[in-house]
């Protein structure tokens, strides 16, 4: 949408793209406590009334926010009186009230709040804080190509400066807000853009040259990218998706990165050509589709669409999913499951169903799936969240497959 605005209004100075683009933002992360503060002096949360209130918590004064709303010719409309007399209730106040219901002032909807409180406990509005805030940019270094050092050094020669983020041994943080994608360390596949906990999924895959791997919910690639250059472009890596378009959008990305290992296919009903290749793979890969919260920071408005109905849908999808991936899986490989959600209901308590139904798989723990057998993170699995480690929301176990299993 905010694409389509701005490709209409070619006028627009990128500095007032700027502007534009975080003001929106902002709005759709303070959507709930907006909403709650112009029905508390009883007016209809608009889009425009919703900025203007915006600006008001933000500290700019009424007299400053009616002159935005000029009516000029590249200026809003002027606010009408009853807009006026709203505006007015709120000025002098901030964001937060002590009447705002928690589940308003957390931003998120009613029934997710029990869900998340039982995740984090007093810890959650910190939490909460972190999801609300703005994402880095981070970038995976391509080694296939270049090393991290080389990488750094070909994008400071861009004027864009970047540095070594605390957990993947390949990623690179932008400092500050710069365009990667128009330069020429991102077209010629030095860097790829990836949250630094995406690429710690793809780390803990360990797959490693020669091997052979699905990814069943690969989407445009992006882990497939990242085993793709663990293995060396050796081996082979079977890209799977329900979705044609989403493994299309993948074919220009691996074509940049020089990854010639893997091979896109797109599932069926009943899908004849991962049956012929039950038990053979070394690594088995589940991104599964999941409520999305861990990405909340770059997708604000994703909390407003989320409904009990889509928990309750995925969670037997996400089994399934598993079930289907445990017979790919040979004696002595792993499973990988991985959700960007920070429910239990899709991570811990989804792994538990899964060993109660297939018993010759076990949990590997961090301290023995990491490639270097020294994890910077402790606990049985991985679980990242913007508070505590500055990543996405993340969650990956690594699950073995031991003799004896008929699954």
């Amino acid at each position: 949408m905010a694409n389509e605005y701005f490709r209409t209004r070619r006028f627009i100075g990128s500095g007032d793209r700027r502007v534009i683009s975080e003001r929106v933002w902002w709005v759709l992360r303070a959507r709930r406590r907006l909403a709650w503060w112009l029905a508390r002096v009883g007016a209809e949360p608009t889009p425009r009334l919703m900025v203007a209130a915006l600006l008001l918590v933000d500290g700019m004064a009424l007299v400053g926010v009616t002159q935005l709303f000029s009516g000029g010719r590249f200026a809003a409309a002027p606010l009408a009186a009853t807009e006026l007399a709203s505006l007015r209730r709120i000025a002098g106040h901030t964001m937060d009230h002590p009447d705002m219901p928690e589940a308003v002032r957390l931003e998120m909807p009613d029934w997710l709040l029990p869900l998340l409180q039982a995740r984090f406990g007093a810890a959650l509005p910190v939490e909460m804080a972190a999801i609300a805030g703005p994402a880095p940019l981070d970038l995976r270094v391509n080694l296939l190509k270049t090393t991290r050092e080389e990488a750094q050094a070909a994008l400071a020669a861009e004027g864009i400066e970047a540095v070594p983020t605390p957990f993947s041994p390949w990623a690179l943080r932008v400092v500050g807000r710069r365009p990667v994608t128009s330069g020429t360390a991102f077209r010629t596949g030095l860097v790829e853009i990836q949250d630094e906990g995406s690429q710690l999924v793809g780390l803990l895959a360990d797959a490693r040259p020669g091997a052979r791997v699905a990814d069943l919910c690969a989407g445009a690639a992006g882990k497939s990218l990242v085993m793709a250059m663990t293995m060396a472009n050796t081996g082979h890596i079977l890209a799977c998706d329900v979705s044609a378009a989403r493994l299309e959008s993948a074919v220009r990305r691996l074509r940049r990165a020089g990854a010639h290992n893997v091979e896109r296919h797109v599932l069926g009903p009943g899908d004849k050509a991962l049956k012929r290749r039950a038990g053979s793979f070394d690594r088995v890969l589940v991104d599964a589709p999941c409520t999305g919260i861990g990405t909340w920071r770059r997708n604000p408005d994703a909390r407003r669409r989320l409904a009990p109905a889509d928990l309750a849908e995925l969670v037997p999808k996400q089994a399934a999913i598993l079930d289907r991936a445990a017979e790919l899986v040979r004696i002595g490989g792993k499973l990988i499951y991985a959700t960007c959600s920070l429910l239990p209901e899709e991570n811990e308590a989804q792994v538990s169903g899964f060993l109660a139904r297939h018993s010759h798989f076990s949990v590997v723990p961090l301290v023995r799936a990491w490639p270097d057998g020294a994890p910077p993170l402790g606990g049985e699995f991985l679980a990242l969240t913007p508070a505590r480690h500055g990543t996405d929301g993340f969650f990956a176990a690594v699950l073995e497959r031991r003799a004896g299993s008929s699954s």
